[in-house]
């Protein structure tokens, strides 16, 4: 038996969706405003939660579901690797952390492993679908909002081996409408994947403290240029007066 589960994905995750978009340090995102502090620690964040997600579905990657929706092209450990070597040096691996909503997340990862495997499937549509949906677009913001280049900082934006992104996604729909599961079973699988958005925009949420302090000294640093170049000005005019 099988269900319509990316309807029922789209339709039940809606509202988590939209609720996500309107956390500060995504709507600051998609607004262009990103700092690289914050950004490379959702990044190291991201690494640890993909790296379980990753580790978890290989090891099932001959279970009669995940197998159907297990596609290594999808993988973004690597791709998150070469970023961290981007913001954090050779070193990198000594200098991340996980922080803690990013622990809790990896710890729902490894328990749906080995309790609940199917559940699995929830965070691979929020996560991939995700990535490969808005990829581009959000590569493009980091790369003019943090002055990067094309070679590095937004790896994990690129699926070098998915050429052509919107069959992908096509052929993901179908794979998830083909698995072999029941109506509560898909039901389930909604539920844990508003859970998987709920997890994320703590993650979100976290780093916003980071952003708004960075935020305030630009402001701050931007009024100080203009009240100094006032006070020149100002300056010149009154010599200018006294002559």
């Amino acid at each position: 038996m099988s269900v319509n589960l990316a309807t029922m994905l789209r339709e039940g995750t809606k509202k988590s969706h939209t609720m996500a978009e309107n956390v500060g340090f995504v709507k600051c995102f998609l607004k262009g405003v990103v700092e690289k502090t914050s950004y490379r620690k959702l990044v190291a964040n991201l690494y640890f939660v993909y790296s379980a997600m990753e580790e978890e579905m290989d090891k099932l990657r001959e279970h009669e579901i995940i197998s159907k929706i297990y596609f290594k092209e999808l993988n973004r450990k690597h791709s998150l690797e070469h970023d961290l070597y981007f913001y954090y040096g050779p070193n990198w691996r000594n200098e991340i952390v996980l922080s803690e909503a990013g622990q809790a997340y990896v710890d729902r990862i490894h328990q749906l492993g080995t309790s609940q495997p199917e559940l699995l499937v929830a965070h691979s549509y929020t996560r991939y679908l995700g990535d490969l949906s808005g990829g581009q677009i959000l590569k493009k913001i980091a790369q003019r909002a943090m002055n990067l280049g094309e070679d590095g900082g937004t790896s994990f934006y690129e699926f070098p081996t998915i050429s052509d992104e919107k069959a992908f996604k096509n052929k993901y729909r179908q794979a998830l409408n083909d698995l072999p599961i029941d109506q509560t079973t898909g039901d389930r699988i909604v539920e844990e994947a508003n859970a998987a958005f709920g997890m994320n925009m703590k993650m979100f949420q976290e780093l916003e403290g980071n952003l708004i302090k960075a935020i305030g000294i630009m402001l701050f640093n931007t009024l100080t240029r203009r009240r100094s170049n006032g006070s020149t000005e100002l300056a010149t005019a009154d010599a200018t007066a006294a002559d």
